[in-house]
């Protein structure tokens, strides 16, 4: 006996939902290849076309309140969704819409003439910087639909990385970062992670690229990547060495950087600090309640090859504190240095009551607030 889906109803069945389900797996993909910058932009061109001669009708019974100038609207729309070539297709009808609300309004309401030169100039105007725009975007490659959230995933990314790792009990760390104008993007990162057995080691790097906010993100992005694989793959005297390697390949223009790298052994408290042309950090001795500078030797980064880096040892103890900070925290035209770190480590010793709790952020809040550079701050305090 012949089952149910053999018989001519369910086999019509069987081709209806394969059918449906390959219309919503197209509609599906052509949808995500829109959103990304793929597919055709057909759809918006047509609802575009369709908008001006809609607009040309309102604003021949309405002048008043739609004026010639309002075709201007799906310009700037088309300048955003449409490709250069599409974009021309708008144009040619807005043209048109031009002429035809000329050659039916004769005179305005208060007998001016509809589309006067100065409207003509505004339309020419807006649609010569909407063909500017799509020509931009179309040598970059980025659809105005991806480039808002490639910006917020490229800044996403940039935080994940500067995340320090949890620390085991008797430990606390905070890093904070403030980007040079409230920007988003910084020329300052941190990459750090727990390495060797166990997770016995914090590797941490702080690192100023040369420029500030937005003009260094992207160098500042590539070179927090490269340094992240670097951690824990190599000796730690081998790792400023490769970096600078790194720096140097990249031909940049502007291509130095500064850079501090601790080596901290969480089971005993002896660190190594490297640094490649980078300020000194700060130490807080619990005992005796002083502060000491931690300055290791090293040239900048990607200024020379076969530079060498010699580190300075230390350890932390109970109730120890080790400060790291870029120049952007503690500099100031007409002020010399060692000011600034004083009034660093004067600040700082306000928080030793409360085990330097939420200390990163007020730090930078209260000495660096309104500084038009990069600030970062990374703290490590034993308890």
């Amino acid at each position: 006996m012949a089952g149910r889906g053999s018989s001519p109803s369910g086999f019509r069945r069987s081709r209806t939902h394969k059918a449906m389900h390959r219309a919503r797996t197209l509609l599906r993909r052509s949808a995500v290849d829109y959103f990304r910058g793929g597919g055709s932009d057909w759809a918006p061109l047509v609802v575009l076309l369709l908008s001006v001669p809609l607009l040309a009708a309102v604003t021949l019974r309405w002048p008043e309140w739609c004026p010639p100038e309002s075709l201007v609207l799906p310009l700037i729309a088309g300048g955003m969704v449409l490709r250069p070539a599409s974009l021309l297709g708008l144009y040619g009808a807005t043209a048109v819409a031009l002429v035809a609300e000329t050659a039916m309004l004769d005179h305005g309401p208060r007998g001016e003439e509809p589309v006067t030169p100065g409207t003509v100039l505004v339309v020419g105007a807006v649609a010569l910087s909407a063909l500017l725009i799509a020509q931009f975007r179309s040598r970059v490659g980025v659809p105005w639909r991806r480039g808002s959230t490639m910006l917020f995933d490229l800044r996403e990314r940039i935080r994940a990385q500067s995340a320090l790792p949890p620390l085991p009990r008797g430990w606390h760390r905070e890093m904070s970062l403030r980007p040079a104008g409230g920007q988003s993007f910084s020329g300052d990162f941190v990459v750090a992670a727990r390495t060797g057995e166990g997770g016995r080691t914090l590797e941490a790097v702080l690192t100023d690229v040369s420029g500030k906010g937005m003009d260094a993100a992207s160098r500042s992005l590539l070179l927090s990547g490269a340094f992240g694989g670097l951690l824990g793959s190599l000796p730690p005297r081998d790792f400023l060495p490769a970096a600078n390697g790194y720096l140097l390949r990249q031909e940049w223009d502007e291509g130095f950087a500064t850079s501090v790298y601790l080596v901290l052994d969480l089971d005993t408290g002896d660190y190594q600090l490297f640094s490649a042309g980078h300020l000194p950090g700060v130490q807080l001795d619990a005992e005796g309640g002083q502060w000491s500078r931690v300055a290791a030797e090293g040239p900048l980064l990607g200024v020379w090859a076969g530079a060498e880096f010699e580190p300075v040892r230390g350890h932390l103890g109970p109730g120890d504190v080790l400060m790291l900070f870029t120049d952007g925290l503690v500099e100031r035209s007409g002020r010399d240095l060692d000011d600034g770190v004083d009034r660093l480590t004067g600040e700082a010793e306000r928080y030793i009551p409360t085990g330097f709790r939420g200390a990163a952020w007020h730090l930078i809040e209260s000495l660096a607030k309104d500084v038009n550079d990069d600030r970062a701050l990374l703290l490590i305090c034993r308890g």
